[in-house]
């Protein structure tokens, strides 16, 4: 990487500026806009199809130390302002059996992941936008007690692709980016430029925002209410580069939401729309790190979703290799 990635400009947090607001009729044109129903035979694996075997060969090029960099946060059992519903761990068997040897050790895990403590992948069943999933079909024909029988994270298996990571607060020479600052597609193409990388078809994004770090000095707080993150202006960019997977220290939206009226309009044009399953709550320190030390922000990433007939996500550990 060459110049000084403080340098590259940056676009305004949302919710600061005059005009930084959607109306629902815009956002729904946006949907439009991005939306690719119809475009593969595989529907339910989505934006995923792009991602062929050329791709997976030439991702496992970018590969040259051979070093292993997990990006999942620990099991948080810990309840807190970011973790409503904390997960699960407790031991069910000590080792105090009657003989033969040799005695185990056994525990139990358990988690409700969708939220903002656990490091998880959304499934295109996980989204629904006015009662339709992705590729136009009907969320209460294709989802019920049972599961999902449309975009279930099953239909994904592994994901293996080239990884980009968009390390905004190096970029801008912050420590983190403040919760409610939003990242344009203007600040994506800074990124870009500064970082020397240029994000394709069938690539996974990741956004960095610092929210790991900044936790880690500040302590917690509410991140539901208020995240850095991706402004709704920045979905075209990446509709139009192809991606096939997006991610982040977050869960990609900013908050307080810039559309009247939507909690999560980027999971909404991500997923519902766009195909793109998403990555929640990763742990992007070292990577960061990492890729400061190498000047390089672009790996081979791995990612196994656990295997789970109508399940509409999965506990990830996504690892890059670099």
């Amino acid at each position: 990487m060459t110049g000084n990635p403080g340098d590259a400009p940056a676009s305004p947090p949302a919710g600061t500026g005059k005009g930084s607001g959607v109306s629902r009729q815009e956002f729904d044109a946006l949907f439009a806009a991005v939306r690719t129903w119809g475009r593969w035979a595989a529907a339910d694996r989505g934006a995923w199809n792009r991602v062929t075997p050329e791709h997976v060969r030439r991702a496992t090029a970018l590969v040259r130390s051979g070093t292993l960099v997990p990006m999942a946060r620990p099991w948080d059992t810990a309840p807190g302002p970011d973790n409503s519903k904390p997960a699960l761990h407790y031991m069910s068997d000590l080792g105090d059996v009657e003989p033969p040897e040799p005695a185990t050790h056994k525990d139990f895990i358990a988690v409700d992941y969708h939220g903002k403590a656990v490091s998880h992948l959304d499934a295109l069943s996980h989204v629904a936008y006015r009662g339709q999933l992705y590729d136009g079909r009907a969320a209460q024909e294709c989802i019920d007690a049972g599961g999902a029988r449309f975009g279930a994270v099953s239909a994904l298996g592994p994901l293996v692709t080239k990884g980009v990571l968009l390390d905004l607060p190096l970029v801008l020479g912050v420590g983190w980016l403040e919760p409610g600052q939003a990242v344009h597609a203007a600040d994506i193409l800074a990124a870009e430029r500064a970082l020397e990388v240029t994000i394709g078809e069938g690539d996974a994004v990741l956004l960095r925002s610092g929210a790991v770090r900044r936790r880690q000095e500040l302590g917690a707080w509410d991140t539901g209410a208020a995240s850095a993150g991706l402004h709704v202006d920045a979905m075209p960019l990446l509709a139009e580069r192809g991606i096939a997977l997006l991610g982040g220290d977050g869960d990609s939206d900013v908050r307080p939401s810039p559309v009247d009226g939507l909690h999560s309009p980027v999971h909404a044009l991500a997923v519902a729309a766009m195909g793109v399953p998403l990555l929640d709550n990763l742990d992007l320190e070292v990577l960061s790190a990492a890729s400061a030390e190498t000047g390089r922000y672009e790996f081979l990433l791995l990612v196994a979703p656990l295997n789970i007939p109508g399940g509409t996500g999965s506990p990830v550990t996504p690892v890059a290799v670099l």
